[in-house]
């Protein structure tokens, strides 16, 4: 079973910024692309930046050129730091990744959710 949290959450004033972060544990092989959704009330799940196992990126038009993603294969993590923080960014952020168990399962699982809210 593997499994993810998040931490970095909060509140914060529109133009400040956050730094989000996921952990991967469990039985883990190999873990391919990663990503950060996001989810606000009434809207779906959107994909808000994602990173391959070799560090190409993309990101949702809206949050380019304020947020970063990046990760650390060694030790399973994902980042998100975003800066210029607006009220529209609020919402419910998600890490997201695709792992291979040690026993060769692959499957693709989520975190429990942090909390981002920006203030006007």
């Amino acid at each position: 079973q593997v499994q993810l949290v998040e931490s970095g959450g909060g509140l914060v004033q529109a133009g400040g910024s956050l730094r989000l972060s996921c952990a991967a544990s469990g039985s883990i092989f190999s873990i391919n692309a990663m990503g950060w959704y996001r989810q606000a009330p009434g809207k779906q799940r959107e994909l808000v930046a994602g990173i391959t196992r070799s560090g190409s990126t993309n990101y949702l038009d809206s949050v380019k050129g304020r947020f970063t993603i990046s990760r650390d294969n060694a030790k399973n993590t994902v980042n998100l730091q975003m800066n210029s923080l607006k009220p529209e960014d609020t919402a419910v952020y998600y890490c997201n990744a695709g792992v291979t168990s040690a026993s060769g399962s692959y499957y693709v699982t989520w975190g429990q959710g942090t909390q981002v809210t920006v203030s006007s």
